[in-house]
Formats: C-alpha cells, sequence, structure tokens
C-alpha cells in the first residue's frame, strides 16, 4: 500500500513526539536520586516558575492523571495503547486533511512514548508540574500533552469535515 504524504507526515510527527518525550524523560530520570519508584507526592527536581511550573516526578502506574493507579492493568493499559498506535497508523495512511495528520501523528507519538515507559518501569513517567496554578492539579509529560492535544484536535477535525460536508451539500442543491 502507497503512504500518501500526510500519511508521511503524521508518521514523522508520531517519531519526533517519541523522541522529544523519552530524551525528556532520560533528562528527568537521570536528575534522580536513584532508580524510578511510585511516589505518592512525586520528588521535586526543580522549582521552574514557583509556584505556578516545577518540575515534579512522579511514576504514574495508572493511566490518564493517575488514575486506576497501583499497577495492576500494567499489560492492558500497553496492550490496548499499542492496538489504538498501529489502527491510528492504518488511518493515517487515509488521512486526507492535514489537521486529521497531524492529530493521528501526535495521539500515535504519545501512545507509544508512554507504552515504552510501562514497558521499562512500570509506569509511565510525568514530570511537568503545573499543579501550583490550582487549575491544573495533574503532572504529566509529552507524550501525555500529544495524546491530549491529539485527541482535541481530532474533534477539531470532526466537526470541520462535518462543516464542509453541509456546506457542500447546501451548494449541491441550490
Amino acid at each position: 500500500m502507497k503512504i500518501t504524504r500526510l500519511g508521511w507526515a503524521a508518521y514523522g510527527l508520531a517519531l519526533f513526539i517519541i523522541v522529544a518525550d523519552q530524551i525528556s524523560k532520560a533528562m528527568i530520570l537521570s536528575a534522580m536520586p536513584g532508580p524510578p519508584t511510585p511516589l505518592l507526592d512525586g520528588f521535586r527536581i526543580a522549582e521552574v516558575l514557583p509556584p505556578v511550573f516545577n518540575l515534579t516526578f512522579v511514576l504514574n502506574t495508572g493511566v490518564s492523571f493517575g488514575m486506576f493507579g497501583g499497577g495492576e492493568a500494567r499489560w492492558i493499559l500497553s496492550a490496548f495503547s499499542v492496538i489504538v498506535a498501529v489502527a491510528l497508523a492504518v488511518w493515517a495512511l487515509k488521512a486526507n486533511r492535514r489537521l486529521l495528520a497531524c492529530a493521528i501523528g501526535l495521539v500515535i507519538g504519545g501512545a507509544v512514548g508512554n507504552v515504552i515507559d510501562r514497558i521499562r518501569f512500570g509506569g509511565v513517567v510525568d514530570f511537568l508540574d503545573f499543579s501550583g496554578t490550582g487549575v491544573f492539579p495533574w503532572i504529566f509529560n509529552i507524550a501525555d500533552s500529544g495524546i491530549t492535544v491529539g485527541v482535541m484536535l481530532l474533534i477539531l477535525d470532526s466537526f470541520l469535515s462535518e462543516r464542509r460536508s453541509k456546506v457542500g451539500v447546501a451548494h449541491e442543491k441550490s
């Protein structure tokens, strides 16, 4: 099967997210005094812009924002993430809109970045801490950001493509 330019763009963006995510996590882990262990409140590595933004290590053994923590679902979550990434990679082959290709790439990259952590460490390395704002109490990483922004772009693309199809139908009727 031939891969379109938009498909390659999605794969390239996914690769960029994976590499940026893994490099940033390696930097955080190198700042740790020992091997990663689950911590309830995290390990403060650096106060970057106190109290708004800090680097705080947490090994998240659950899913998004620490839900279902404990590590029991490690392999199920990993398998689910791989299945999602493969399904999105197939969808990228058919992507015909830039926004859609971008969204798919971001989600694939985020899913794979976090799967690598689950396999290596039994949980996901989170470190971006904006909890000092009082608005967003969770600690997250680049992969999580890719997934979140990617899903938002998928929703936006869905609305925009639906709107375009309605406009197209209205033009055909007139």
